[in-house]
């Protein structure tokens, strides 16, 4: 769903990627990102929360093939063009009057005020451009084929991680101070916006109501993070649990956790994957990738510092760095 900020926003930018790049390269670029800027990696960092919110912004246009198309087709009009509905301010305008591309083309959009006078100055000597038929095929324009529509109404919501992943029906409050339900749908990501088809402010001379636009904003979840589809977390395991190998317990989201299996030699960074337990929507079912984070103990008491320098001395004197040295000269 195309939003009226997406002229002011680079979405290209933001992640640090051409126009042209790759679905696969887009994806490898956001994850490096959210793992970089994710809430859970810099805690009470302000801006790092809002990057992070920034870029999955970015992804969640970028990597949907249709808003991607609509995204690339409405920053190639220019960031000049601006409309704004009559008494909303900027929140109001753009969406009246293009009505989105790829929805409703050819329907009955309405236009705001402002837009026709300025093409009325063709008309003023009968002359052939006023004369002509614009806009009488979406009757939007007051005196070219039908009344004027609505203005938009826009609102904020913040839901929390689970209610993004899985959906639900939840009660606003709308600028009559009346309650009014929005159905969030499973898999919606932070920034997304949910269009209310007629739910806005009435027209001035019946036509059709405007809409309420909700933006979603998603509180982060202190476990498990978003990758398209797929459910990130990280997993702990001990030293003797990653070298001699283990099965282990990883939590899923709202529901009963899951056994893995530890091969024995993991290293930090292998990542596993439980094949259908992420968020599930219309167009998917996403997976659980769990990846393995080797837990070094902080404080060893006499004994198991004895015995692990009894290991040192029986392992095998393998250099783990040896490889790097020799890459960097």
């Amino acid at each position: 769903m195309a939003s009226q900020d997406w002229f002011d926003k680079d979405f290209y930018q933001v992640l640090g990627v051409d126009k042209g790049v790759s679905a696969a390269d887009l994806k490898k670029t956001y994850r490096k990102l959210a793992r970089q800027y994710h809430p859970d990696s810099n805690p009470g960092d302000a801006k790092a929360e809002a990057k992070f919110k920034e870029i999955s912004e970015a992804y969640s246009v970028l990597n949907d093939p249709e808003q991607r198309e609509e995204y690339d087709q409405i920053r190639a009009m220019g960031s000049g063009a601006r409309f704004s509905a009559p008494g909303t301010g900027a929140g109001g305008g753009f969406d009246d009057v293009f009505s989105r591309f790829g929805q409703q083309r050819g329907g009955t959009t309405g236009g705001p005020a402002g837009f026709e006078d300025f093409f009325s100055m063709f008309d003023q000597g009968g002359g052939g451009f006023g004369s002509g038929r614009f806009g009488q095929t979406t009757g939007g324009y007051r005196g070219f084929g039908g009344p004027q529509r609505g203005a938009d109404v826009t609102a904020r919501t913040t839901i929390d991680f689970v209610t993004a992943a899985k959906g639900e029906t939840i009660t606003l409050q709308g600028e009559d101070n009346k309650p009014f339900k929005v159905k969030i749908p499973a898999g919606v990501s932070d920034g997304q916006k949910i269009r209310l088809r007629g739910r806005g402010r009435p027209s001035p001379d019946g036509g059709e109501s405007g809409d309420i636009v909700v933006t979603v904003a998603v509180r982060p979840h202190p476990v498990f993070t978003r990758d398209g589809l797929n459910l990130r977390l990280t997993v702990p395991v001990t030293f003797t649990e990653a070298a001699l190998g283990a099965t282990i317990e990883v939590p899923t989201l709202g529901g009963d956790p899951v056994r893995l299996r530890v091969a024995p030699g993991t290293p930090s960074g292998r990542v596993l994957r439980v094949k259908g337990r992420g968020i599930q929507t219309s167009k998917g079912t996403g997976d659980l990738l769990a990846e393995v984070q080797v837990a070094v103990p902080a404080h060893l008491d006499d004994a198991a510092r004895e015995a692990l320098e009894r290991f040192h001395e029986l392992e095998p004197k393998e250099n783990p760095r040896a490889d790097l040295m020799a890459k960097a000269r």
